[in-house]
């Protein structure tokens, strides 16, 4: 199946894939830098599998671009949705502790307001400030958090790429 000819859906789904990636970690740093939504630590766990996956689609679509051997852009699309399954598992995780469904990582926490406040040295507070906690979602929309977005964006976009690597183009 790997080796059977590439066309247009396969092109089109890298595409897709690829400014689906783009778009979704974009609006994750944008909540970030712009809303000013600060990510705990389950939170920037759920982005590195989006960083791995952005070079492996681009990389898939200029395979198939260049029409490299159906084997290499197939394969790379199966790599992509790999990671996106991936990402899956992590947001279904992270949403499931913020569910309250079960425990969260122990280093997960809320900042202590007595080391924010304290006047004292920098570095110490750098070193006791723990981020936001990991069980409260900083924004629901449409019932679903961003942990719970990220689950949904990467079920699609896993199903696209595994789709596009065994759909028949010829």
């Amino acid at each position: 199946m790997l080796q059977s000819p590439v066309g247009k859906s396969q092109f089109v789904s890298a595409s897709v894939l690829l400014l689906g990636m783009i778009a979704v970690i974009s609006s994750a740093l944008a909540f970030e830098h712009i809303g000013g939504y600060i990510p705990c630590k389950l939170c920037l766990e759920q982005r590195e599998p989006w960083y791995a996956g952005i070079p492996v689609a681009a990389l898939a679509l200029i395979a198939l671009w260049m029409k490299w051997p159906p084997l290499i852009g197939r394969g790379l699309l199966v790599i992509a949705g790999l990671i996106m399954v991936y990402s899956l598992v992590l947001g279904i995780n992270h949403s499931g502790v913020e569910w309250g469904f079960w425990q969260g990582p122990s280093d997960c926490g809320a900042v202590d307001s007595s080391i924010a406040n304290d006047t004292g040295s920098f570095l110490q507070q750098l070193e006791q400030t723990v981020g936001p906690s990991c069980t409260d979602a900083a924004l629901r929309v449409g019932g679903l958090s961003f942990a719970g977005w990220n689950a949904l964006m990467s079920a699609a976009l896993a199903g696209l790429s595994f789709w596009a690597a065994v759909k028949r183009d010829a």
